[in-house]
């Protein structure tokens, strides 16, 4: 194999941390639907330098690296940011626009999510139980639900669920339940397939055509929706598993 094929996936791995960037300088500047918009962008080059890595069999120790690299600025990092922001802008009038001490303190309470990201990322390189599922919330999964208030928030017409995303104290205590979920021993299905056939893969056929569903009945605000019914799929068929 040369090495501009074994590059392939460090490359599109590059576009990652890319587009994590992007989405982290948009969410500085403001527009959280751009930085929401890199954040998914990103999440789709991830599955992509994973499925190049075993297509060309191109795995390396670097590689491994650079994607938990990638992985903490895209998933970590950014929704940090983006979390940040929305809780500036809040609306909350008990939160909102009161910059007095403890106030400062409260909107820097988003940036645990870095924090519990790299320690998830890092449980992840050392834990061979994770090989074909996952230990805790996946980054991505954690990234793309917070990524997708700011969509919500846009594009929805539910004024109630606009109004919780744009609610601190939900944010705060959602941060809190997301930081444990990451570094929880909550055994995770990976939606990585080794074959197509439907009685190895059973759990993961079910949960993409229940998001199919949703994301047709509900469109954006079905987003976090899922990654519920993700949790919950994986709690329960480990339940199933292990009876």
């Amino acid at each position: 194999m040369n090495l501009i094929t074994k590059s392939i996936p460090n490359f599109i791995t590059a576009l990652n941390i890319l587009c994590g960037s992007f989405s982290i300088l948009f969410a500085f500047e403001g527009n959280l639907l751009l930085a929401s918009l890199f954040i998914g962008i990103a999440s789709i080059f991830d599955f992509m330098d994973g499925m190049a890595a075993r297509l060309l069999n191109a795995y390396s120790e670097i590689g491994k690296q650079l994607d938990s690299l990638a992985d903490l600025i895209s998933f970590g990092l950014a929704p940090s940011v983006i979390l940040y922001n929305m809780m500036k802008l809040s609306t909350n009038s008990e939160f909102g626009n009161d910059f007095s001490l403890l106030n400062t303190y409260l909107i820097l309470i988003p940036f645990l999510i870095v924090v519990f990201s790299a320690l998830r990322l890092a449980k992840f390189n050392v834990d061979t139980r994770q090989t074909t599922s996952f230990i805790g919330l996946p980054t991505p999964a954690n990234a793309i639900l917070i990524a997708s208030f700011p969509v919500i928030i846009y594009y929805s017409e539910i004024a109630f669920v606009k109004d919780i995303l744009r609610n601190n104290v939900f944010l705060i205590i959602l941060v809190v339940i997301q930081s444990f979920l990451l570094v929880s021993e909550i055994p995770m299905f990976s939606l990585k397939f080794s074959n197509l056939r439907f009685g190895k893969n059973k759990v993961r056929y079910i949960f993409l055509i229940l998001s199919l569903a949703l994301l047709i009945i509900f469109q954006t605000v079905a987003i976090p929706i899922i990654i519920f019914l993700y949790i919950i799929m994986s709690i329960v068929n480990n339940w199933i598993t292990n009876k």
